[in-house]
């Protein structure tokens, strides 16, 4: 299983969507700060949040719809989705 998922930040409500096959280890590596020091998660706040997630069989799958995620219907999709 892969799965898609959206993170919210603590300090500055931003947002990160990323697609992993284990989701409470990328959630740790995302909240601790020597894992990887140039990555947007470091950069863009702290105390990230799992807000969203789906599942998928593929990563192809999650690849697709992490992408479409990502686009500008994705994110506005996405706003209306967090804000119920």
């Amino acid at each position: 299983m892969f799965i898609v998922y959206v993170l919210k930040s603590d300090t500055g409500g931003r947002i990160y969507i990323g697609q992993t096959n284990n989701i409470v280890k990328r959630l740790g590596q995302h909240n601790d700060l020597n894992f990887d020091k140039k990555s947007y998660t470091k950069l863009s706040g702290r105390n990230w949040k799992l807000v969203y997630k789906e599942q998928y069989h593929t990563r192809r799958e999650a690849l697709n719809r992490e992408k479409q995620l990502k686009s500008h219907k994705g994110r506005d999709w996405l706003k209306t989705v967090l804000a119920k």
